[in-house]
């Protein structure tokens, strides 16, 4: 679970977050829906103890993240916009890299990689070195790598963003997966058909503030627009221009 209370976080003069309230809780998938520049990002790597909390309070499975960063961490796969890959070694070597680095002895962390090996279609490249890989190539080894200590909540930022059709489904059945087992599962989008078919509690952020929160269907009651699109440009506050804008980036 997920539990953040009043965050903030400034840069110089810029409020990138702005007294954020919500919860994650286990067995659902919770999407951060905004446009670039909303918040998203900044929320997410404060949770991930990333990024210095100017105030307020982030628990990840009920550690504090500023209090007990270590156990927090534990707890937590995160994946951000970074997937940056050590070229020299292969996908496998990658892994089972940062598989060591928990504690994570190699028979535990072999399984691991199997799994996700067959639920990412990663039986190809597994064993290559992965410098050249495409990005959905780096992504799926990215996000093996995040999870590959099994923790209970795991956070994505901007996941599908710029990976072709097929690999966008094995994340998006991934995603699925992992909430059937029980896990906290966050990730930001801007796509708003993507945070529709996946999330059952969408956190609307404008302007580093939480503008609405629920299930789609309360939303769109909420705002009397029939799509989410159309719902969120009215409780988000934005314009269709800027929409655009954001969903181009």
């Amino acid at each position: 679970m997920i539990e953040v209370r009043n965050l903030s976080k400034s840069f110089g003069s810029v409020v990138a977050v702005d007294q954020i309230s919500f919860t994650a809780p286990n067995g659902q998938i919770t999407g951060l829906l905004g446009p670039n520049g909303a918040g998203k990002t900044t929320t997410i790597r404060m949770i991930g103890s990333l990024v210095e909390i100017d105030s307020g309070t982030a628990l990840v499975d009920g550690f504090d993240v500023v209090q007990e960063p270590d156990r927090a961490r534990r707890a937590c796969g995160i994946l951000t916009d970074a997937r940056g890959l050590y070229t020299r070694l292969t996908a496998r070597e990658n892994i089972r890299y940062y598989a060591e680095l928990h504690g994570i002895d190699v028979a535990r962390s072999e399984a691991t990689i199997a799994r996700f090996t067959n639920w990412l279609d990663m039986a190809s490249i597994i064993d290559r070195r992965t410098d050249g890989f495409s990005q959905g190539e780096r992504m799926k080894v990215a996000i093996t790598r995040a999870l590959v200590h099994e923790p209970s909540t795991v956070i994505l930022d901007e996941p599908t963003n710029g990976l072709d059709v097929m690999t966008t489904r094995a994340l998006r059945e991934l995603i699925k997966r992992l909430r059937a087992e029980g896990r906290t599962v966050m990730f930001s989008s801007h796509i708003m058909q993507e945070v529709a078919a996946l999330c059952d509690e969408i956190i609307i952020i404008a302007k580093g503030k939480v503008c609405a929160q629920g299930p789609t269907e309360a939303l769109l009651a909420q705002s009397g627009r029939e799509n989410l699109e159309d719902a969120f440009v009215v409780l988000a506050g934005i314009d269709d221009e800027t929409l655009n804008q954001a969903e181009a980036g």
